[in-house]
């Protein structure tokens, strides 16, 4: 057992006063928690006496000395083989004082919140969410075939349990109509004719000074996923493997983690922002950046170690995503683009702006993407093989446009593979022709 944002231990009650301004600060920060008397910030059990007593004066202070009142379960507990007291406590009634002061939790630690970091605090409590705002949009801006798609997508995903009978029926069941008028999550859901775009470009090296292509895709969160999703596996790097004569087709960034990024990208994002969100490709990375803040005192290695809870700035678009199937699991999203990219041996970066959020993933093929990875000559080899099994007859000059790399670079592992029989030249530069060995 060991202390965390939800979990404080406390070696014995005379400690009740820090125990309460714990409390207080994990409700501001989560809205529930736990407090074990008679364990060490350590995890060491010590054990104490524990009596009827005991339980009313802890009970008593947290009445005494919290606003809003709360009402904690308090019970004895048997840890190895010692007495001990857990406390365990929730409220949604945000923010929580201590002896008249307001705290939040940071790690494990109960920081004091300033005056003004308070009124940013109660104005963010009682903000209507944007997404919960009345849409100028109406039935007939909402396009019926996507959400036909994705009725079907939630019931084979055994999400939701009812068929489509209409527009306005399916929306009401999704909690995105506030009477007959749509809300602002409908209408970058489902209506084409919205505010969001993603702006797409390829980029000739490794900043943004020559672009070879861009685009700018507009549409409903759905279309943009598929869009955006398809132009990052059309402008990446894939090689072929042949085994059994079945040829096989890989990327050189994992498309689960690509996809997972693509509906983080657009499901976190601040849509009060009317900066689109961005796919940048580089000769050695490609970034997908969107305009919405990481959470106020996380970092992305709370969620990547899978233990943080949600922290969700679009819930009903969120909740929407889910039933589809779109996004997994609530939570889990940058977990699951780490864990993809450390199965395929890509690197992955997430990068907190000022502006926004980024996700960055390192190329495996050709540029400098192979060399990040000590990988370079080796998939260039395994790249020349292929274009050989295909075109017997290609040459250097064609393998070295085809891969990215130079003519010379080409040649080089060309004579390599010579070199351990890999390969043999039959004929000359002009008519002659690649020939495999066993």
């Amino acid at each position: 057992m060991r202390e965390s944002e939800s979990l404080e231990l406390k070696k014995s009650t005379s400690e009740l006063k820090e125990a309460i301004i714990s409390i207080v600060s994990i409700l501001n920060k989560h809205q529930k928690g736990e407090v074990y008397f008679s364990i060490k910030n350590d995890g060491a059990v010590v054990g104490q006496t524990v009596t009827e007593n005991t339980i009313r004066e802890i009970s008593k202070a947290i009445s005494d000395n919290i606003e809003p009142k709360i009402f904690p379960k308090i019970n004895e507990v048997l840890l190895e083989e010692k007495k001990c007291i857990r406390v365990e406590f929730s409220g949604e009634h945000n923010p929580y004082y201590a002896f008249g002061r307001a705290y939040i939790r940071v790690g494990d630690e109960d920081k004091k919140i300033s005056s003004q970091e308070l009124e940013k605090f109660i104005l963010k409590k009682n903000k209507v969410l944007w997404e919960e705002e009345i849409s100028e949009k109406t039935l007939k801006d909402v396009n019926e075939e996507t959400l036909k798609d994705f009725v079907e997508r939630a019931n084979v995903a055994k999400r939701i349990d009812f068929k489509f009978t209409n527009t306005k029926s399916v929306l009401n069941k999704l909690g995105l109509m506030k009477g007959d008028k749509l809300l602002k999550a409908a209408e970058v859901l489902f209506c084409d004719n919205n505010h969001l775009e993603v702006q797409a470009a390829v980029f000739a090296g490794i900043n943004k000074l020559t672009f070879l292509d861009i685009r700018q895709f507009k549409g409903n969160v759905f279309q943009l996923l598929q869009q955006s999703e398809s132009y990052i596996k059309e402008h990446i790097d894939w090689r072929a493997e042949l085994k059994e004569r079945v040829r096989k087709e890989i990327p050189e960034i994992s498309v689960r983690a690509i996809t997972e990024a693509l509906v983080n990208s657009l499901c976190h994002r601040d849509y009060t922002n009317r900066k689109g969100n961005e796919i940048a490709i580089f000769k050695d990375r490609v970034e997908i950046y969107n305009p919405g803040q990481f959470p106020e005192g996380y970092t992305p290695k709370d969620f990547i170690k899978g233990t943080e809870r949600s922290i969700l700035r679009n819930p009903l678009i969120a909740h929407t995503l889910y039933l589809s199937k779109d996004i997994e699991r609530w939570g889990s999203g940058l977990k699951r683009i780490y864990d993809a990219c450390a199965d395929e041996k890509v690197k992955v970066e997430f990068q907190e702006l000022k502006s926004g959020f980024l996700v960055v993933f390192g190329r495996k093929f050709g540029g400098a993407g192979g060399e990040m990875f000590g990988e370079g000559s080796e998939k260039s080899s395994e790249k020349i093989l292929v274009l050989i099994k295909e075109n017997k007859s290609i040459s250097a000059r064609e393998m070295a446009v085809i891969i990215g790399i130079s003519q010379r670079a080409v040649e080089k592992q060309l004579a390599i593979l010579k070199k351990e029989k890999r390969i043999k030249r039959v004929g000359g530069a002009k008519g002659g022709y690649w020939e495999e060995k066993d």
